[in-house]
C-alpha cells in the first residue's frame, strides 16, 4: 500500500468533499475550504498529478482520477470508523469525535481499519449520519431532503447534519435534536426565513434558516 503525506490525505479528502468523484474543483474554492493560500493550492496540486491522483490543468480547474477518489474514500472510510468507535465505545459526544478522528484517520493500515470495521458490527452511518464506505469503497446513500425545505406540518426524521462543526453540534446538542429525532416544521417566517419546529415530546421552538440549512431528514 502507498502511503501519503498527513497534507496530501487532507487535500484529496477536501477534494472529494467539495464536489465528489465527477466535478471539477476551483484553486480558490480548495484554498478557501483548506483556508490556505491558492498558490499553495497549486503547489499541492502539481505533487498530486505527479502521482496520478488528480486530473489537473492550470486555469481550468481540477478533479479527482480513479485512484485519487479510492484513496479519499478510504481516508473517509477510515475518519468515519474512528468516529463512530469514539461515539459507541468511548463515549464521546458528537461534537466532540470529529477533531480526534482527523488525527486518526492518518492511521492507514488497513487490517487494522477492517477489524475496526468488524469489531464495531459494520456500522452504515456515522455518528452525523453520513454514510461509511465500506472496503471497497462502496457506500449506501439515502434519500434526504433539507430541513429548509420540509413542508409545513410533516413529520420527518433526522439522518445526517451536514456542519460537523463543535458550535453548530453544541448548539443541536442544546436543543435536543440528534440522529433520529422526529421533527415537524409548524411556520415559517418570512422576515428572516426562521421556523418553529417540533423535536419529539418537546414544547415548539424557533430555529434559524441558517441551522435548518445544516440539517437532512426524511419521512416517516
Amino acid at each position: 500500500m502507498v502511503n501519503y503525506s498527513t497534507s496530501e490525505e487532507n487535500y484529496l479528502k477536501a477534494i472529494y468533499r467539495l464536489n465528489g468523484a465527477e466535478a471539477t474543483v476551483s484553486t480558490n474554492d480548495l484554498a478557501q475550504e483548506l483556508q490556505t493560500k491558492p498558490a499553495s493550492v497549486t503547489d499541492m496540486m502539481k505533487k498530486l498529478k505527479a502521482k496520478k491522483l488528480l486530473h489537473y490543468q492550470p486555469y481550468q480547474g481540477f478533479r479527482l482520477t480513479a485512484e485519487g477518489t479510492k484513496v479519499a474514500l478510504g481516508i473517509i472510510r477510515r475518519h468515519r470508523l474512528w468516529e463512530f468507535f469514539l461515539a459507541e465505545k468511548l463515549r464521546f459526544t458528537w461534537d466532540e469525535v470529529h477533531e480526534v478522528a482527523e488525527d486518526l484517520e492518518h492511521v492507514c493500515n488497513k487490517k487494522l481499519i477492517d477489524r475496526l470495521d468488524e469489531y464495531l458490527g459494520f456500522p452504515r452511518v456515522d455518528p452525523h449520519g453520513d454514510p461509511i464506505p465500506d472496503m471497497n469503497g462502496k457506500m449506501e446513500v439515502s434519500k434526504k431532503i433539507c430541513l429548509s425545505d420540509l413542508p409545513l406540518n410533516s413529520t420527518a426524521q433526522v439522518i445526517s447534519v451536514s456542519d460537523h462543526s463543535s458550535d453548530i453540534l453544541e448548539l443541536l446538542e442544546h436543543m435536543h435534536i440528534h440522529i433520529g429525532t422526529r421533527l415537524e416544521v409548524r411556520k415559517r417566517f418570512s422576515f428572516d426565513d426562521s421556523m418553529e419546529i417540533k423535536a419529539g415530546r418537546q414544547a415548539a421552538f424557533t430555529i434559524s434558516r441558517q441551522l435548518s440549512e445544516t440539517i437532512f431528514v426524511h419521512f416517516v
